[in-house]
């Protein structure tokens, strides 16, 4: 805790006033921020692998399939440079993205996460081919995702609040239309399958067209309990959402959370914090980069 105290006091603060001002500019970056702590913590390390870029012999993770979709990496620089002014080469991009996730689930209605320990240190490479082994993809297997979690030490309470992550942003009518055409999941509310075919009208939608679904309709930028209660109702737009609700296992977490925001709040602040605590780099390892973007 509060690694920083004495290199850098003022880098937590920092970090917050960057992405508050940036979720005034591009309310977007809030969702970024989450997600991108999701992508580089279940990919071996919390340790900023995620944000290099192609070059000097890198392969960049955001190439792959899994990353479909993310955006606002430029963003993290302004986060970077702002740091770079204060105290240059001393606060991590592992921290950036881990502290920035903390600060855009405030932003996002969430709760307030206070032990979120730093100290982390950066990649000095990416690892692109387990990338597609490693981040679940939208129709595995709700056993398949709670054995990748198990395996990074997230137990099955955690990963269900984890989940509750679907309460914000999107999905893109590519990883939806499976369940639409060429006839409708029978596990799909049929009332919400036909908004979903209006929302994705054709059953081979161009992945460069911005067509999607927000996970939540009735609270698409708020980090609350609405998921649980809507893929109770059979609403929920990927196939491990529906398995959620109804599997004997998370069952029971799932009602808990529909019933109690307070109680999906509490686990979701746990679940981030195991996440974010992931095979951290520390000591002499890895190095602090100069540029989120490439190693040193």
């Amino acid at each position: 805790m509060n690694y920083y105290r004495e290199s850098c006091p003022r880098a937590e603060e920092i970090i917050r006033q960057q992405v508050e001002t940036l979720y005034y500019k591009h309310g977007n970056t809030a969702v970024s921020w989450l997600r991108n702590l999701f992508h580089d913590c279940v990919v071996k390390s919390c340790d900023a692998s995620l944000l290099l870029e192609t070059a000097r012999g890198v392969e960049s993770e955001q190439k792959s399939t899994r990353s479909f979709g993310m955006r606002n990496f430029k963003y993290v620089k302004t986060i970077k440079d702002a740091l770079e002014k204060e105290c240059p080469g001393t606060v991590s991009c592992a921290d950036i993205v881990a502290l920035s996730a903390r600060d855009g689930i405030v932003m996002l209605k969430g709760p307030k996460i206070d032990m979120i320990k730093t100290g982390r240190r950066d990649s000095r490479g990416s690892y692109l081919r387990d990338v597609e082994a490693l981040v679940p993809n939208h129709n595995d297997s709700l056993s398949s995702v709670l054995s990748n979690f198990n395996s990074i030490g997230i137990d099955v309470e955690a990963t269900v609040a984890l989940l509750g992550a679907h309460s914000v942003g999107r999905v893109h009518c590519v990883n939806l239309v499976h369940r639409l055409y060429p006839t409708i999941d029978p596990t799909l509310d049929p009332n919400y399958a036909l908004y979903l075919k209006k929302r994705c009208p054709t059953p081979n939608p161009n992945p460069k067209e911005v067509l999607y679904s927000r996970n939540d309709p009735e609270t698409p930028m708020v980090v609350d309990n609405m998921y649980y209660k809507n893929i109770i109702a059979h609403k929920g737009l990927l196939v491990i959402d529906d398995e959620l609700a109804t599997d004997p296992r998370t069952a029971p977490f799932v009602a808990k959370m529909a019933a109690d925001n307070g109680y999906f709040h509490e686990q979701f602040s746990r679940a981030i914090r195991l996440l974010s605590e992931t095979n951290p780099l520390t000591g002499d390892q890895g190095e602090i980069r100069k540029d989120c973007r490439y190693v040193n």
